[in-house]
């Protein structure tokens, strides 16, 4: 059914979003899904070779299937990977069962189900309280046929609808960028003239149909970069739900710009020293800690509502890069005590560790859907802090995030300490089997407080100036709240909270990797 003529639908079948703005998002945290490789309807789970970069038979009914799986590690909305058709057949780049090969706008990718299936798949997840993210892709259409047939196309379907054919060759040249097509002779990802007025009308009335009739909650918007930042606001306006943009690059006053006219970003920026930091023991987080200070200042709401991440569709899993289990649990701790939405890539709580496109892009059935397991443990506990810690301090979302690291004469900074109170966080890449030591002057807290670290269960009591320090065996991370900030509600530490093992905040450490007095002030 074309999403025009599917406006006519009877409204018993129409399920209002639940969120139109971007502040309604920014306690949420988010799962996201490549569609053809989370589920299948029957719950089935055939062969599937990514190698291959075939459609695998996931759908949103299979989705619907295990939404107690995502709601039950703490997710409270999910993004799904492109929802309109695109080219049938392979290419030498294999199927788009991905969905970011969009042929045509006015009909939605059979291989996920129909509009009833998807229109069903918003009702559940509002049922649940959940938020449903639709990706979209703007900058072009795609076809395996060079040249391409443009009559294929829908609704663009004249060669003027398009930027003449140029390929990309200088990154630094933004005319190029913008108007240039992506991909090559074996798929044509033929750049859209969104210059021209009528095809500006076209995407606008397209993103609002699309919205209100599959109740859409958000959209993540994919290679924002590639169209001119003033195409931008009026789109976002007229979907009327939270906007957020893809823009692949590593400095943050080029990603800026794009915070004026979208809601929000994935914040890039902070993503490559994030890797670089934890990947290995010679990553320097005082890279990391620069970039979050740096980003505060240049975006137009901070880091506020902006997407943190470690793993995603594009870029290899971060236990392809490490297999260092404690580095492993830093990196994956961050996106949750960062001012950003986090956003958990499907697989990464079940350790998937492929690399590049498309062995990242495994088949979530192969895992059982197991929740035993320590890393879907893991991500349960940091979404639970989370959402206590918001509890806790009704300025938490609002409160940005204050970094410094510690500093030993000729070494890499291998500690970072993050405060965001009543969260207080602490990470090192020493790895499994390191020693690192933490002395925060000042951690946010007054003297004599309890503080329990949510990954361990074990507490600690700050010192008389409301300081503390502590220090690893293992290389994990803590992230410590105030014991007060915990109940049986949260279900986080419940026998430690009864028992109030405590360890006191003033022990000095015998190896220190620390310095922090020069931070004071950022932990003030």
């Amino acid at each position: 059914m074309g999403l025009l003529k599917a406006l006519a639908v009877s409204s018993f079948l129409f399920v209002s979003s639940l969120a139109a703005s971007a502040s309604d998002w920014h306690s949420r945290s988010i799962y996201q899904l490549v569609t053809d490789r989370f589920a299948l309807t029957d719950g089935s789970g055939p062969a599937c070779n990514t190698e291959d970069r075939k459609y695998c038979g996931g759908t949103y009914r299979g989705i619907m299937n295990h939404l107690d799986y995502i709601q039950n590690m703490g997710f409270d909305a999910i993004w799904v990977s492109p929802v309109v058709s695109t080219f049938e057949g392979s290419s030498a780049y294999g199927e788009g069962y991905h969905g970011y090969w969009p042929q045509d706008l006015y009909s939605l990718n059979s291989h996920f189900g129909t509009g009833e299936d998807l229109k069903a798949l918003a009702g559940a997840l509002h049922k649940r309280n959940m938020y449903l993210m639709v990706d979209v892709v703007v900058n072009h259409l795609a076809s395996k046929d060079f040249p391409p047939p443009f009559s294929s196309f829908n609704p663009f379907n004249r060669e003027s609808d398009f930027h003449p054919r140029c390929l990309i060759t200088d990154y630094n040249n933004q005319t190029q960028v913008e108007q240039c097509w992506l991909g090559d002779d074996k798929v044509a990802l033929i750049d859209v003239n969104t210059e021209k007025d009528e095809i500006i009308n076209t995407y606008n009335n397209w993103i609002k149909t699309l919205v209100g009739n599959y109740s859409v909650d958000g959209i993540r918007i994919d290679t924002v970069k590639h169209i001119r930042k003033d195409f931008w606001p009026n789109f976002a306006s007229s979907s009327g739900v939270y906007t957020i943009g893809e823009v692949l690059h590593n400095e943050t006053d080029y990603v800026a710009g794009y915070t004026h006219v979208l809601d929000a970003v994935l914040d890039y920026p902070t993503w490559f020293p994030l890797v670089a930091g934890f990947q290995t023991q010679f990553g320097n987080l005082s890279s990391l800690a620069r970039v979050i200070t740096t980003s505060q200042s240049a975006y137009k709401n901070g880091l506020f509502g902006t997407a943190s991440f470690l793993e995603n569709h594009d870029q290899p899993r971060f236990p392809s890069l490490t297999n260092d289990t404690a580095r492993l649990r830093n990196a994956i701790t961050f996106p949750f005590v960062h001012d950003g939405i986090p956003i958990v890539y499907y697989g990464q709580e079940q350790g998937y560790a492929g690399g590049p496109d498309p062995a990242n892009r495994e088949a979530l059935w192969f895992s059982g859907y197991v929740q035993d397991k320590d890393l879907v443990k893991h991500i349960k506990t940091l979404n639970g802090a989370r959402k206590a810690a918001i509890t806790a301090n009704s300025q938490f979302l609002s409160t940005a995030v204050r970094p410094a690291t510690g500093h030993f004469p000729d070494l890499l900074e291998t500690t970072l300490a993050v405060s965001k109170p009543p969260m207080l966080a602490l990470f090192t890449n020493v790895g499994s089997s390191g020693t690192a030591s933490w002395k925060v002057p000042k951690s946010g807290h007054s003297g004599n407080t309890q503080l329990i670290d949510v990954l361990s269960c074990t507490i600690l009591t700050t010192n008389s100036d409301g300081g503390l320090t502590t220090n690893t065996t293992n290389g994990l991370p803590r992230v410590y709240l105030p014991v007060s900030a915990l109940s049986a509600s949260n279900k986080i530490c419940i026998n430690n909270l009864s028992t109030g093992n405590s360890a006191p905040g003033g022990a000095m450490p015998s190896l220190m990797l620390v310095g922090l007095a020069s931070f004071v002030s950022l932990l003030m």
